[in-house]
């Protein structure tokens, strides 16, 4: 019985040697050396070298001269990067209806200048919540707003999201999308950095976006 134990005991602490600390710290080390970027959280910095986000998690932008992502469901208010997941309500279900058709009467009103119906995606959050990506089309859709709250002309803004604009994975992976928080960050490049709403006196200090 005891030299059974002795050979379990031994069998436990290589094991846990090997796949709790060797094997992390060696897959760890290899990410760092790789791609140390996206091993890091993929984050994103402004001009200034000032953390501002990260390419892979949507944040919310409410100033009319920046581009919106989707509506999100993560957490309380949204775009609670610990939060992540959908809303959980089906095709059935008049709450989300009634909140698709609020988003998009705001949108609407918000983007008079906006060509043809609202895109799909504009309305409707993603199943993490979090997505940070949008179409080129639901991209464009806003950049009338954008143009006449920045001051330039709309084709200038464009312009912007055609440079931003990625294809297919491989060629043939997924569909072609705009980074939101790359696209606004390149506005802010561009045609400068717009102030920000003051927050209010009660909650703590907003990261610059």
């Amino acid at each position: 019985m005891r030299s059974v134990t002795l050979i379990a005991l031994r069998a436990t602490v290589v094991t846990l040697v090997i796949t709790g600390l060797a094997y992390p710290l060696a897959i760890t080390g290899l990410a760092q050396l790789l791609f140390p970027a996206a091993a890091n959280g993929s984050l994103v910095t402004d001009e200034h070298g000032q953390v501002v986000g990260s390419e892979l998690i949507a944040q919310a932008f409410s100033v009319p001269g920046y581009f919106q992502p989707r509506p999100s469901a993560a957490g309380q208010n949204g775009y609670d990067a610990t939060s992540s997941g959908g809303s959980n309500l089906g095709p059935t279900s008049k709450k989300l209806r009634d909140g698709a058709a609020e988003a998009l009467k705001k949108l609407q009103a918000d983007n008079p200048g906006a060509p043809g119906p609202v895109p799909a995606e504009l309305v409707t959050a993603s199943g993490s919540g979090l997505d940070p990506d949008l179409s080129p089309e639901a991209a464009l859709w806003q950049a009338s707003r954008v143009a006449r709250a920045r001051g330039v002309a709309e084709e200038r803004i464009r312009a912007v999201v055609a440079l931003h604009t990625e294809g297919r994975t491989l060629g043939f992976i997924g569909e072609p999308r705009v980074n939101v928080l790359r696209l606004n960050l390149a506005l802010d490049r561009q045609f400068g950095r717009l102030a920000l709403p003051a927050p209010a006196a009660s909650a703590p200090p907003a990261s610059p976006k």
